[in-house]
């Protein structure tokens, strides 16, 4: 039987989970004039959400993820090159004969693929921002509005010190299009839409991407599980380790999937998986920890043991709250009711390390 869990790539069809009143939500924004902003911990589905959202509304969409961004002219070019993904060469060519500063264009002749570029010029940059950023509304038609997707937004911050004001001052006369800004950083999204003094403040409709219900997820874990003996307590096993992370939830019920179809395993199926995700990513891990300072790596520690570092005495609350919030900046932990790592596997990785002869 072939396995139901998906994890590492986009949620399609089937290994789509529930997300119901999230689905709605967003489209009654992309129904209306006004934009979204989308904001949860990285792997909570966010991208996947999003896609499964516009392919169900039916319209065209712009899809540019600024990790992959270094610079204002980095940012027009890949923006450009995502437009050229969606609409042919054809239909832009009387569009950029209007450009003030002309992309050279280049096609490889074996992939058959356009390639964009400008002539790199600092005093340019706004210029061709301002032309690509144009193109954008002019792409748009009331039949068919454009939706453009920022995927991790809050990296405007680190491409260039005006970015934002320069993106703001465009998108605020701009009509007939939407808008999602997607980001993984909860504290430098809150900056860019919250901050009063920030150019995109109040700039769209926050909306926070949580972890899916557990009864939902269980009914979702349960119904794809190959039939096997204790098939309830199994699910429930896994989502105690996962504590409901959509992607480390799929991840291990995948190998779980795997460890039952091949009938390798009859008893404590759940922690076999386990030991052979722990396995599998173990030197990942030890080159994860070796980048940590000691700071960093005593508060990981404690959260592995589900201590709470800020009630450390022989640490200074400063040092503590430092050492946490440049950790969550980082991914490496996330805050919901509390801290914790955001990587079960690296967290039981962790209490193994500190007690070798643990077994989960």
């Amino acid at each position: 039987m072939a396995n139901k869990f998906s994890y590492g790539t986009l949620a399609k069809g089937e290994f789509f989970t529930d997300r119901k009143s999230e689905l709605l939500r967003m489209k009654q924004f992309l129904d209306s004039e006004n934009h979204l902003v989308l904001i949860s911990p990285r792997r909570y589905g966010k991208s996947s959400l999003v896609k499964k959202c516009v392919e169900e509304v039916g319209r065209p969409y712009i899809w540019l993820d600024l990790q992959y961004v270094v610079s204002v002219a980095s940012f027009t070019t890949q923006l450009l090159k995502a437009i050229l993904a969606q609409y042919p060469l054809e239909r832009l060519r009387y569009e950029l004969r209007h450009f003030r500063i002309m992309p050279t264009i280049t096609l490889n002749p074996i992939t058959n693929e356009c390639q964009f570029g400008f002539q790199p010029s600092e005093s340019a940059d706004n210029t061709m921002l301002e032309d690509v950023m144009a193109l954008l509304q002019k792409l748009s038609t009331p039949e068919k509005k454009l939706i453009i997707i920022f995927d991790e937004f809050q990296e405007v911050l680190k491409i260039s010190k005006d970015l934002d004001k320069q993106l703001r001052s465009i998108i605020q006369l701009q009509s007939g299009l939407n808008y999602i800004f997607m980001g993984s950083q909860e504290g430098m999204m809150l900056e860019i839409f919250e901050r009063k003094k920030s150019p995109f403040y109040h700039f769209g409709g926050l909306m926070r991407l949580s972890k899916i219900p557990y009864e939902d997820f269980f009914q979702f874990v349960f119904e794809r599980l190959p039939e096997t003996p204790n098939k309830e307590d199994i699910t429930r096993e896994i989502l105690s380790f996962s504590s409901c992370h959509p992607y480390y939830t799929q991840q291990l019920a995948f190998e779980v999937s795997n460890q039952i179809e091949a009938n390798a395993i009859q008893l404590d199926v759940v922690k076999h998986a386990i030991q052979a995700v722990l396995q599998a990513h173990d030197l990942n891990y030890e080159r994860l920890w070796e980048n940590f300072n000691n700071t960093d790596k005593s508060t990981l520690l404690q959260l592995s043991n589900r201590e709470n570092p800020l009630n450390n005495r022989a640490v200074a609350s400063s040092t503590a709250f430092s050492s946490l919030k440049r950790l969550v900046k980082s991914g490496v932990i996330i805050r919901t009711d509390e801290y914790m790592l955001e990587d079960p596997f690296f967290c039981e990785w962790l209490r193994m390390k500190q007690n070798p002869s643990r077994i989960y």
